[in-house]
């Protein structure tokens, strides 16, 4: 077995899929990559059990054959490399050799039987969505994902696809990201979590591609599939809270002010909040925003006044400084509009400005009880 490819070429793709191998594995097969060679075709594949990946690459070949191959090992010697050809070849010893200019190398490899096989989905459902709107997506929702062990649904991403369009969903209990588009539907009604490493993975090479995604899924397992990537996860097992139920219909308060301003202010003022409620207090009246935070603890304290446009009643409502700052962080528009319908009530945010036609991004932010 032995095959021709470019050191930039392998190493970009091997970067991609090693973001899939945990640093410790119970099986000690998965910190290798698999190599699969069919004459000029080189499927490469990485896999935690939970999540597989795998890319096709383009190489110079005549022969047949998979190895295991070390990941962590290769893929420090490929970032020594300038870009040239690199000569893999398969020894009877046991060892694979990597000739290039300079030398050559040898490094252990197992059978590639031992790594464990991919599921194949039976008569799966199938969805394309384009590659941006997918990267969007999981970077609108991701961040509001709970890290609770003990509540695995709300650790993911809920999908929720239909006819009338797509709705992504995230949600901690303490805040909830709901992302949806009218632009892009599904042939039928269909819903499943996603885990957070493979969005993840998805994330950080989607934002490049312009390529369609076909997503396949059933009941336990959903694979993506765009440009020479291949992506499949097992779902996290069980049913998604109903979130519709807790975004508030009547909203009768309503400020609007611009982002980047409100953003600035609320992470000044958070440095002086109490370091474990994160607290600050927003006090609203007529077409000014108060923005205060105080840290009895240690005397620190600040409030500053912001000029905003506001229809409804005078109110004071406390939130977490941090989701908000991450709320903000998130939205990408120049307005943004905050409503409220009592103290006790979660705060609904919305960009006013700067999306695509079907898209809707809505985010809600539990309030904080106030101390008097």
């Amino acid at each position: 077995m032995k095959f021709i490819v470019s050191s930039s070429y392998l190493l970009k793709q091997l970067q991609v899929l090693g973001s899939v191998i945990n640093s410790n594995n119970t099986l000690p097969i998965l910190d290798n990559f698999l190599f699969d060679l069919n004459n000029n075709v080189l499927t490469v594949s990485a896999s935690d059990l939970e999540t597989t990946m795998s890319a096709t690459l383009d190489i110079d070949s005549t022969s047949q054959g998979s190895v295991a191959v070390p990941a962590k090992l290769l893929l420090e010697i490929l970032k020594t490399f300038p870009e040239q050809p690199l000569t893999f070849t398969v020894e009877e010893n046991s060892t694979i050799e990597i000739s290039s200019n300079s030398g050559k190398y040898a490094l252990a490899y197992a059978p590639g039987e031992e790594f464990p096989k991919s599921v194949n989905l039976d008569d799966p459902s199938v969805t394309l969505v384009p590659a941006e709107v997918l990267a969007t997506a999981i970077s609108k929702t991701i961040f509001a994902a709970g890290n609770d062990d003990l509540r695995p649904v709300m650790s993911g991403v809920f999908f929720q696809f239909s006819p009338q369009g797509l709705t992504f969903v995230a949600t901690d209990a303490h805040k909830l990201v709901k992302y949806a588009r009218t632009d892009v539907t599904a042939s039928q009604v269909a819903d499943f979590i996603m885990p957070k490493k493979p969005l993840n993975i998805l994330k950080s090479i989607l934002g490049t591609s312009d390529a369609e995604v076909k997503i396949e899924y059933n009941d336990s397992n959903a694979t993506f599939s765009f440009d020479n990537y291949l992506l499949m996860c097992r779902l996290i097992d069980g049913k998604y809270p109903n979130y519709e139920a807790v975004i508030p219909k009547e909203n009768p308060n309503k400020l609007m002010i611009d982002r980047t301003q409100f953003l600035s202010s609320v992470r000044r003022v958070a440095i002086f909040s109490n370091k474990t409620t994160h607290q600050i207090r927003l006090k609203i009246a007529g077409a000014e925003l108060n923005v205060s935070a105080e840290d009895i603890d240690y005397s620190n304290k600040a409030e500053e006044r912001l000029t905003c446009d506001y229809q409804g009643d005078d109110m004071q409502i406390g939130f977490n400084s941090r989701f908000l700052t991450e709320m903000l962080t998130n939205l990408q528009s120049d307005m943004i509009m905050l409503e409220m319908s009592l103290p006790n009530r979660a705060g609904i945010l919305t960009p006013v400005d700067g999306l695509e036609e079907g898209e809707t991004v809505t985010m809600l932010v539990m309030p904080v009880m106030l101390n008097a």
